[in-house]
Formats: structure tokens, C-alpha cells, sequence
């Protein structure tokens, strides 16, 4: 904004979805059995109410500046009718059906849940088996391999025991070699994968004696039976999906309880039967010995009771891995067939990474890990059986599975929803739901013979329309989308995928992807495990202030700015601590370039930049440079930088340099006097790019400062001023030389008198003619002087240039030499002298006006000083 755009940023909130619904519900414990639909809508909303006000006053503390007036809410009707649009053009063009798929879901939440509600538990355990299954029919090639006498089985391995009742097939490699071994312990025979013959044996504790090996290819048309259910054959099938890293190089498929099972199944009709219901628990087409048991607690064990029963299982163990959880409830998640809404994303996916190419991702690397989590999901479920949320806009027939919609039913239901919210799909008799010519067709109000859905849709889908409502103009796409890496399986595709299928077009043209907050011991923060840092608390303190201080809303920014936001970034008390330190220096160096600009008019009293002192020139040179590289940083969205550069510049260049050499000019001399002038122009510069520079992070110190500068007489907000303005005469980089070149000798001269005060020294600078001697010539025209621009900068109490040794001096002198190296012209004038550096204790008195040891006698002004006091 400060640089000159017109900013349209409208803050917004998904407001449905399941984290909300499971809250309510959990507050309201025992009497969320009994709730109607409605009921649960009306909780909900009022709980989304709540919390968005509570959040929208917190982000306007915290200086965020957004139109605050004209939010989006996704239930509001107006947007949740826009998304039922798109759902529709979606649904007409072929890329949302219906099917009966396996997808992953929750138990604890009864519902279908998308990759991007989950998240993995490294620590979950498992129990894994090695399970025989039994050769029935031999391929022509494994039958000359074997002699028909022995039985033979084939070794297979899984973690989810639960599965094997859903057993269709036997998948492997074709392209992989496979081995007949003979165990040395039981004497049987097994086939498994030829890499897998020594890991597998030793997991078994014994030992397998390999009779013959052949490919993969030679299994085909090959039959094994069921390890229990003895009526059953299961085919042997070969599949792109079978990997040696694990297991024995065959795969147990059970197509309702895996992605790669269900395409296996497709290709060859294979049954697609879930014996599991919503709960997570056997129904009872599973057999009496497994109904009613919840697959992954006690179905799991009776499961493998039925494996020793029939003498199939060869070992099982405890497997501590990775494991999908429902991300809210924090519990795991299972894999099973059920009928669902689905977008079919094959079609728009090769559309979607064109586009990507196109879009600038910040940091880069978040484009190829969104590319492949795009890659990584084979189809996208977007029906919910929760209630929170839009309705999937069809009915269903009463007894055939046949469902209605069409672009009549549509903009009926459109309609409604944009007048009263979607509300109305469980407040409104169904035959009101539908239009007058449509109602007519399927029976008339009296004997309607279809009935509305009760799926709901995914929140990312919600979410992911959000550019169709928020986004103005025919072109509809952002300049900037930002939110967190989780998104990148999220929101960010979510939003890609809608608009590829709605219109072809990406919705933003940058995308920036932030990292997450960690504890101070590197922990992971959730809501869920309690051990979040409220940044409100932060700002405010809590309820022990000596625990807990108030930083304010600019060190919680600070610290925000300062951490790489790209990565995992650590927030703690020491942390905060010294983001408050550096905002003190920061304010103490404001206060000293506001206090010293007073009396200063810039119209009037400025000095042109040719005419101001060599040191002045030089602090707007570093300033042009300065501006520069914040703007740059800012353009890169590096933050970091922009503090870095900031609190060097600050402590560095200001407090530690150019204060401290200033000081006696701006104290001790004329209040007019154009040395004084000079040297509040350079300040008034510095305070206004400075002030500039931090105001998109600090903006409550910003704003603070900007009432204070004492020559605005009315002032405006810091934000509807514009940006940095620096001046292309400041640039200078031969003066670079000058001042760099004293100061290598002020450094000797300082290092040679640790803490003592430089003003009680006489310094003698000796240089051979040259190049380097009329540099500094420039800063001091005369031999000696207690008032040159040299001496200023040296600090002493006087300075003499000499290009040759002194004749005579006293005994009490240390010598200093050194070397220093001119580069002008961008390095075609290049040379190196040697210097002297003299330096004596002062003969002279301390003048008790400026305490420089400039007087003749220490009651005395010195001569600087009684022409100033003789003036006034």
C-alpha cells in the first residue's frame, strides 16, 4: 500500500466443518445423542459467531489492516449459493460423480475424511503378520517347479490383520524374480519374493533353503485359497504397486480397504464388498466369530485367532509406524469402500501443474512438494456424513439408487439458499426443495419419490470456491494467496483444483507458504495438546505479569518478521525478550533523531547535499544503499533481511558511529550555524527512511513516531504517505574512500586508549604524498585543527595531517602504523599507502562549555565556544 497500490484484501473465515460440529458436541456431552440436525446447525453457528469476533478484534489489535467491515463467511447464503454454482458446472461437465470407492475414514467422527484431515502418528502401534496362504492352483511354470506332493503356500505380510476377511487377491511384480524355498524348521514350502528370502527367514528365526527361482510374469493365471475362509480363491494378479522394501514381495488385496486394491479390483472385477461399518466395526456379513468387534482393538485379535485356528499365521509382532489420524479427534483412521461424491481430479490435474508453472511460489520449493501431493492423490472425496456444512445439492430415490439433479432443481435450490442459507435443506418439506415443473415429474408433493441427500460437503471444498465469491472483476484471480505449508495439500490445491474445473485459469498468481510455531524445546503447537502461545498473552501479558509480561502487539510482529517464516520458527519467553531489546534500542535511537530535528524546518533550513559535511554525505550514501536493499527485501517478502539490515544500520551505523561523532556539533555549536544544519538535514533524512523502512512491521511505532516529528505540523496516518524517497545525489560511493580511510586510522587511534576518553588526545596523521594523503586533505584544509571534519570524526581534542614525520615530539607518544587499500572507479584506480598515527596526551584544558580539552585554562571557554556564547 505505502508504495502505491490499491490493496483489496478481505479477510475471511470457513466457518463449517467438523473440528466446530465435534466441539459442540463434546460441550454438550451426554445430550448430543438426541439433537436434531438443526439443532446441531443452530449450536454451531452461534459457537463460528463467536469465535470469529473474538479473532477478528485480535488480529485488528495486532495491526493487521484489512477491511474489517466487509469480511467473507462461508455460511453466509450469498457464498455458499456461489458455491453450489460451481459444484454444479463441475458436476455438468462430467468431474463430480458418485461411486462406491474406498476412502479414508473416520470412525471416531463417523465420516469420510480427505488427505488433508489427516495427519500421521509416528508412534502409532501396529500388529503385523506373516500369514500362509495357501497354493491351490498352480501356474503351468510353478507347477514344473514343484512336485506336487508338498504343499505349498504363499507368504504374505501385512499390518492391518483386520483386512484379511476382505481378501480378494494375491498381487506381485511381474517384473521381480520370486523364489520356492524350503523352511529348514517346519520343512514346508514357501514362495516369496527372491530379495525378500534371507530378511524374511531371519524375521521368522530359521532358515530357507532356495529350490528353484522364476519371474514374476510365471504366476499369472495362478490361484491360492483363502487363509480361513475356505470357500474362497483368491486370484494371483500382477500390479504396478508391489515394492521389495517391505513385506515378502506379495501383497494381500483387499479392494474396500486400500486405494491400489480398488484399481487391482477395477481391472478384474474382483469383489468390492466392506464388511465395516461407519463405526469402525465388523457388521454382520463379517460371521458371528467378528461381528459387532471393532477392527483395530478386538476384530484385529479375533482376526488372528482364526489365522492360528486354521494354522495360516507364522509369526505376528507389535509394529511401531506411521499411521493416518483423524486430524481432530486424534484418532486412527481406517480405510474402507462406502458410496461418496467424488471430484474426479485425473482430468484437471495435467491442467493444474500446466498452470502452476505460471505461478511464483515463495519459497520455491513449495511448488514441487504441492506438484506431488497432487501426484500422490488418486481421487478427491468432497461428501461428508456430518451436518455442519453445505448440502450436496441432490435427492435420492426412496428404493431404486438412482439420485436427482439438473439445472432446474439447481437454480431452484440457488435460489433459496442465496435468500435464507442453506438451512433450508433441513427446515424445508422436501417437495418446497424442488421446483413446481420438476415436483410434477417424480410423484407431486403428495407422493414424492425422491428424498433430499444428507451429505455435506468437504470444508475444502468450501474453503476452496472462496476466489469465486471474494475475488473481483471478470479476471477473478489474486495477486498473492498466503497460508501455511499444511495447505499445500489444502486450501492452495483445493482452490487450484475448483478453478481449473470451473474455468480453466489458476486463481492467484504468487503463492507464499509459511512454516509453523514451535515450543521453545521444538515441540509441535495444537490446539488439541494444549501447549499453544495465545499471542494475546503475549501482547497483553498474563495473568502473572512477571511471568508472563506484555510485550505489546509490535514485538510479537518483530519477532514474526525476524524469523526465517519460511521454516519451523521457535518462540519463547528468551526469544520475545530479545525482540523487546532490539524495539528499545530501536525506540532510543527515535527518540535521539526526534529530539535533535527540533527547531529544524527541512523547507528553510536544509543544506544542499554538495555543500553538507563529508560524514553527513557519507550516513545518506549508506541510507540511498539502505532503502534499497529494504525495498528489495520486502519485494522478496524476506522479512528477516529487512530487520537484519535494520538493527545493523541502528545500532551499527547510527548509536555506536554517527551519534557519537555528531554530538559536540549539534550541542555546542550555533543553532543555525550550517555545520548544525547539515547535520539535522542527514538526520531528518534517516528518521524518514528509517521510520518508512520498519512501518509495515512496527506500524503502532510507526504511527507514534510520525505524531512527534516536530516540523509536521498536521500529521497523517505514516501509511497514506507513500514509501521510502531517497535522492540519486546521495550516492557516492568516491566518498566511501575518504571515510572509510579515516576511519581505519580512528580505529588504530581508539584501539591504542581502550576506555579513555579519546577528547584528552592530540592525534598526528602522517601520510606520504598521494592519493590517499589529498583524500583526507579534503576533510581538513589546514595542518591542525580542533575543529576540522577529520578531527571531528578522530574525537580528539585536535588533529594535525602531515605528509612527513614531525621533527620533534615527546616522549610519551605511541606510534601506530597501518596500510590502507583506495578502490575507485569500480577498481580501475587501485593503490595502497601506509600511515602513521601519532598519539599524545592533550596539553590543553577541559572547556567547561563542550569538554573538549580545547581550553587555555579550565575556567575558560575555549575558542569555538566564546565565538557560539559571544553570538547569541
Amino acid at each position: 500500500m505505502m508504495r502505491g497500490s490499491k490493496i483489496h484484501f478481505v479477510p475471511g473465515w470457513d466457518c463449517h466443518g467438523l473440528p466446530i460440529e465435534i466441539k459442540v458436541l463434546s460441550e454438550l456431552g451426554g445430550k448430543a445423542q438426541n439433537l436434531s440436525a438443526m439443532e446441531i446447525r443452530e449450536k454451531a453457528r452461534s459457537f463460528a459467531k463467536a469465535a470469529i469476533e473474538k479473532q477478528k478484534s485480535a488480529f485488528i489489535r495486532w495491526g493487521i489492516m484489512a477491511d474489517w467491515n466487509n469480511c467473507y463467511y462461508t455460511f453466509d447464503g450469498r457464498y455458499e449459493a456461489r458455491q453450489l454454482r460451481i459444484f454444479y458446472e463441475m458436476y455438468d461437465k462430467g468431474l463430480i460423480y458418485r461411486s462406491y470407492k474406498p476412502v479414508f475414514w473416520s470412525p471416531s467422527s463417523r465420516t469420510a475424511l480427505a488427505e488433508a484431515e489427516l495427519e500421521y502418528n509416528p508412534e502409532h502401534v501396529s500388529c503385523s503378520v506373516y500369514v500362509k496362504f495357501p497354493l491351490l492352483k498352480p501356474s503351468p511354470k510353478l507347477a514344473s517347479l514343484i512336485d506336487g506332493s508338498s504343499p505349498v503356500s504363499f507368504l504374505v505380510w501385512t499390518t492391518q490383520p483386520w483386512t484379511i476377511p476382505a481378501n480378494q487377491a494375491v498381487c506381485y511384480m511381474p517384473e521381480s524374480k520370486y523364489a520356492v524355498v524350503k523352511c529348514s524348521k517346519s520343512g514346508d514350502f514357501y514362495v516369496l519374493a527372491a530379495d525378500k528370502v534371507t530378511s524374511v527367514a531371519s524375521t521368522l528365526e530359521t532358515t530357507f533353503e532356495v529350490i528353484s527361482t522364476f519371474s514374476g510374469v510365471d504366476l499369472e493365471n495362478g490361484t491360492c485359497a483363502h487363509p480361513f475362509i475356505s470357500e474362497r480363491v483368491s486370484p494371483l494378479l500382477p500390479a504396478s504397486h508391489v515394492t521389495m522394501t517391505k513385506g515378502t514381495g506379495l501383497v494381500h488385496t483387499a479392494p474396500a480397504h486400500g486405494m491400489e486394491d480398488y484399481s487391482v479390483a477395477s481391472q478384474h472385477n474382483l469383489s468390492m464388498d466392506c464388511l465395516v461399518n461407519e463405526d469402525g466395526v465388523f457388521t454382520d456379513a463379517a460371521g458371528p466369530e467378528l461381528q459387532n468387534k471393532a477392527v483395530l482393538e478386538e476384530g484385529t485379535d479375533a482376526v488372528i485367532k482364526m489365522l492360528q485356528a486354521a494354522k495360516n499365521l507364522l509369526k505376528k509382532e507389535k509394529l511401531v509406524h506411521s499411521y493416518p489420524y483423524d486430524w481432530r479427534t486424534k484418532k486412527p483412521v481406517v480405510i474402507r469402500a462406502s458410496k461418496q461424491w467424488f471430484v474426479n481430479i485425473t482430468d484437471i490435474k495435467t491442467t493444474a501443474k500446466e498452470l502452476l508453472k505460471k505461478v511464483k511460489f515463495i519459497p520455491g520449493s513449495a511448488l514441487n512438494a504441492m506438484v506431488e501431493m497432487m501426484d500422490r492423490r488418486p481421487y478427491w472425496c468432497i461428501s461428508r456424513q456430518r451436518v455442519w456444512g453445505v448440502p450436496i445439492p441432490v435427492f435420492h430415490h426412496k428404493t431404486k439408487d438412482e439420485f436427482l439433479i439438473n439445472s432446474q432443481t439447481i437454480e431452484h435450490i440457488i435460489k433459496l439458499v442465496e435468500e435464507h442459507g442453506s438451512d433450508i435443506w433441513w427446515t424445508l418439506p422436501p417437495e418446497q426443495l424442488l421446483p413446481k415443473e420438476v415436483l410434477s415429474q417424480v410423484g407431486g408433493p403428495d407422493a414424492l419419490e425422491y428424498v433430499p441427500g444428507q451429505d455435506i460437503l468437504d470444508i475444502w471444498f468450501d474453503s476452496g470456491t472462496s476466489w469465486s465469491y471474494v475475488l473481483p472483476g471478470t479476471d477473478q484471480r489474486a495477486d498473492l494467496y498466503m497460508e501455511g505449508k499444511d495447505q499445500l495439500g489444502g486450501w492452495f490445491q483445493s482452490s487450484l483444483l475448483t478453478s481449473v474445473a470451473a474455468r480453466n485459469k489458476s486463481p492467484f498468481k504468487t503463492v507464499v507458504v509459511h512454516g509453523f510455531t514451535l515450543g521453545e524445546k521444538g515441540e509441535k503447537m495444537s490446539k488439541s495438546l494444549g501447549n499453544v502461545i495465545d499471542p494475546d498473552v503475549v501482547i497483553n501479558g498474563g495473568q502473572d505479569q512477571s511471568k508472563e509480561p506484555p510485550y505489546g502487539a509490535d514485538v510479537l510482529r518483530w519477532w514474526v518478521a525476524e524469523s526465517n517464516v519460511f521454516t519451523e520458527v521457535i518462540i519463547s519467553p528468551s526469544v520475545l525478550n530479545a525482540a523487546r531489546d532490539d524495539i528499545s534500542k530501536l525506540r532510543n535511537t527515535l527518540r535521539f533523531l526526534l529530539g535533535n530535528v527540533a527547531g529544524f524546518n527541512p523547507e528553510t533550513d536544509s543544506i544542499p547535499v554538495n555543500n553538507m559535511y563529508f560524514i553527513d554525505q557519507y550516513m545518506l550514501h549508506l541510507l540511498q544503499d539502505l532503502a534499497n536493499k529494504i525495498t528489495d527485501a520486502y519485494k522478496q517478502y524476506d522479512f528477516g533481511k529487512v530487520v537484519r539490515l535494520l538493527r545493523a544500520f541502528y545500532t551499527r551505523e547510527l548509536s555506536n558511529f554517527y551519534f557519537s561523532i555528531i554530538k559536540d556539533r549539534l550541542y555546542c555549536e550555533n543553532a543555525d550555524d550550517p555545520k548544525r544544519r547539515s547535520c539535522q538535514t542527514a538526520l531528518a533524512e534517516i528518521l524518514d527512511v528509517m521510520v518508512r523502512s520498519f512501518a509495515p512491521i512496527l506500524p503502532h511505532l510507526a504511527e507514534e513516531v510520525f505524531q512527534y516529528v516536530p516540523y509536521i505540523k498536521e500529521p497523517k496516518s505514516v501509511f497514506r504517505t507513500g514509501w521510502i524517497r531517497t535522492s540519486s545525489i546521495w550516492k557516492k560511493p568516491g566518498l566511501e574512500e575518504a571515510i572509510e580511510s579515516a576511519c581505519a586510522m580512528r580505529d588504530s587511534f581508539l584501539g591504542s586508549i581502550p576506555g579513555r576518553n579519546a577528547a584528552e588526545y592530540e592525534v598526528i596523521i602522517v601520510i606520504e604524498p598521494g592519493l590517499l594523503f589529498e583524500i583526507i586533505e579534503m576533510l581538513q584544509a589546514e595542518e591542525t585543527s580542533s575543529t576540522s571534519q577529520l578531527n571531528e570524526l578522530m574525537m580528539a581534542s585536535q588533529t594535525t595531517l602531515l605528509s612527513q614525520e614531525p621533527r620533534a615530539v615527546t616522549a610519551d607518544v605511541t606510534e601506530l602504523k597501518g596500510t590502507f587499500l583506495i578502490n575507485l572507479e569500480g577498481g580501475d584506480i587501485r593503490e595502497e599507502s601506509s600511515y602513521k598515527v601519532i598519539v599524545m596526551p592533550t596539553t590543553k584544558e577541559k572547556c567547561p562549555r563542550c569538554w573538549k580539552y580545547t581550553a587555555e585554562s579550565s575556567d575558560t571557554l575555549c575558542p569555538r565556544c566564546t565565538g557560539v556564547v559571544r553570538g547569541k
